[in-house]
């Protein structure tokens, strides 16, 4: 999500409904279902995907 990040909380959720409800049930997003075609992270979510983005994606 990490990837399609913009407004610094909105990513596009073009991601299986599975994995965004486990987002959500545990606490890395708002909730997805809405007409909206992004998710909101939440604080917690977006630290997580920064890094997991500098773990696995980044140069070193």
């Amino acid at each position: 999500m990490y990837l399609t990040l913009h407004d610094e909380v909105r990513a596009w959720k073009g991601f299986p409904w599975e994995a965004t409800d486990r987002l959500y049930e545990n606490g890395f997003i708002e909730n997805p279902v809405n007409q909206n075609k992004s998710v909101v992270l939440t604080e917690k979510g977006r630290i997580e995907a920064e890094k997991m983005f500098k773990r696995l994606l980044a140069k070193v």
